[in-house]
């Protein structure tokens, strides 16, 4: 299984990028895929949850601004981001697992079996 994360680059505070997550071996609309961000000198924090049953999940600091969406016939996930401030600056990884999981476990890093390598972002203010 292998995910490949891309679609990071440098952006002026307000703008916009959208990551991918593309994967094989492993079909995305089975199971649950989040994204993950690692700002430098801090944990590894969980942005947002896709998952095989209906529902999307964020963290509060990315509400209403970032949207995260999958493209079965293509295998991807994206993660559509506006609004982006500087504090949004980090590596963005996907990781997956071919569990369901529960909402309330989404956040944990543990309970995921599959990452990609990353994708740097960073927003300039």
């Amino acid at each position: 299984v292998q995910l490949q994360a891309s679609g990071g680059g440098l952006v002026q505070t307000g703008g916009s990028l959208r990551l991918s997550c593309a994967a094989s071996g492993f079909t995305l609309d089975y199971g649950s895929i989040t994204w993950f961000r690692q700002a430098p000198g801090k944990e590894r924090e969980a942005v947002s949850f896709i998952r095989t049953r209906s529902g999307t999940f964020y963290a509060e600091s990315v509400k209403g601004r970032f949207t995260i969406s999958r493209d079965n016939a293509k295998n991807t996930v994206y993660l559509q981001m506006n609004s982006l401030k500087p504090e949004d600056t980090a590596v963005y990884y996907c990781a997956a697992t071919r569990r369901n999981l529960i909402v309330s476990s989404w956040r944990i890093r543990e309970n995921y079996d599959y990452w990609g390598q990353g994708t740097q972002v960073t927003v300039s203010s």
